[in-house]
């Protein structure tokens, strides 16, 4: 078990104009091996020296990490990306001058500096140039690449305000920077550029659409697009079941008015057995008052939306202690296919396809 440390220093900045001081004393920290969670445009993010394999190891201890799951390293400038990768492709640089600083991480050849801690023993490194001026700033007081998953529990859901990382890493790190919510919401998109084919491997907030524009050919990973697990994964939210509240969440995919009379039929018969229900819905959606206890996170019609208020929706239903969550479902074009990457893994294979009116078992439900 990782020993506690006695206290985490909890400080706001602004997140356009971080104080010199408080980043310079945080980049001091990752420089001596320490822990600093600090915000991205994404969500926020659990900070190491990429380059110091000790440092990555505790981000694992921290968050109860499988050590075969490889880390994000983020780069404040591009002299840093040289030093980690064997070779830059002209399609690597190309999408750098488009997407970066922003939501997107290339998987590249791994060059010697690069610990195999943080590659999970992978030839390939994942590599972003976060869109956050805090984020960017702690990165260059560091002095080096800053290694950084996602600062939460492994398995609960990402933290989009410094408050989440409170409730799940407090006394356990070196210091928190409160630069304010996240503004994309979900993990960037992983695109694999080591193979013939460049790979979505992670949907998130650079669309395949947008890809598509500079690339003109992307494939997308089967395990991006299911609930299936990789056998080895090559980046982070491949493996393992991701995101998930405590209680089972059941994912409800096909037509929006089927799913809205299914989601009312489960709910009432979970209701009869005096079982708290919680329903994940839209602002724009059905009205589901009376049903359950529902919480909207965000417009369907706007699944950008969906996505920057998703995470804080499902940490949402672990305060209303509900004991099963029903979750509509979203198409799957642009950021919609990332909130249905994040949802999926979060119900953990719980998938209901609903046509009509058709029947179908709630089997696995039922077992949990």
């Amino acid at each position: 078990m990782t020993q506690k440390i006695l206290a985490t220093r909890y400080i706001k900045v602004d997140p356009l104009h971080p104080d010199p001081s408080v980043i310079q004393a945080s980049g001091d920290i990752l420089a001596q091996g320490g822990l600093v969670a600090f915000p991205t445009e994404t969500v926020y993010g659990l900070g190491a020296n990429a380059l110091d394999g000790r440092a990555v190891m505790r981000i694992f201890e921290v968050k109860g990490r499988p050590s075969d799951n490889p880390m994000i390293v983020h780069v404040a400038d591009l002299d840093q990306v040289k030093d980690l990768v064997e070779s830059l492709s002209s399609s690597a640089q190309e999408l750098m001058q488009a997407f970066w600083p922003g939501p997107l991480t290339l998987v590249l050849p791994a060059g010697g500096v690069v610990p195999p801690e943080v590659t999970a023993g992978l030839p390939s490194v994942a590599i972003r140039m976060p869109g956050h001026a805090v984020a960017l700033a702690l990165i260059r007081a560091a002095g080096s690449p800053v290694a950084a998953p996602s600062a939460n529990l492994s398995g609960r859901p990402s933290p989009t305000v410094a408050a989440h990382v409170m409730q799940d890493l407090n006394g356990r790190i070196d210091m928190i920077l409160d630069g304010g919510p996240a503004g994309v919401g979900v993990e960037s998109t992983v695109l694999d550029l080591t193979g013939p084919v460049p790979t979505i491997l992670r949907p998130g907030g650079v669309t395949p659409e947008a890809l598509t524009g500079i690339l003109g050919k992307v494939m997308v990973d089967p395990a991006a697009l299911s609930s299936l697990q990789a056998a080895k994964p090559r980046s982070p939210g491949m493996k393992y079941t991701h995101y998930a509240p405590r209680a089972p969440l059941l994912l409800l995919e096909g037509d929006p008015r089927a799913i809205a009379a299914k989601i009312r039929e489960i709910a009432t018969e979970y209701r009869s057995k005096g079982k708290q229900v919680g329903i994940l819905a839209y602002s724009d959606g059905e009205d589901y008052a009376g049903t359950g206890q529902v919480v909207l996170a965000g417009q369907r019609s706007k699944p950008e939306t969906v996505a920057a208020g998703l995470y804080a929706a499902l940490r949402r239903f672990n305060d209303l202690e509900v004991d099963y969550i029903l979750a509509e479902g979203l198409p799957e074009s642009g950021v919609g296919l990332a909130v249905m990457n994040r949802l999926r893994k979060a119900a953990g294979g719980r998938i209901l396809h609903v046509v009509d009116q058709d029947a179908d078992n709630l089997d696995k439900m039922h077992d949990e």
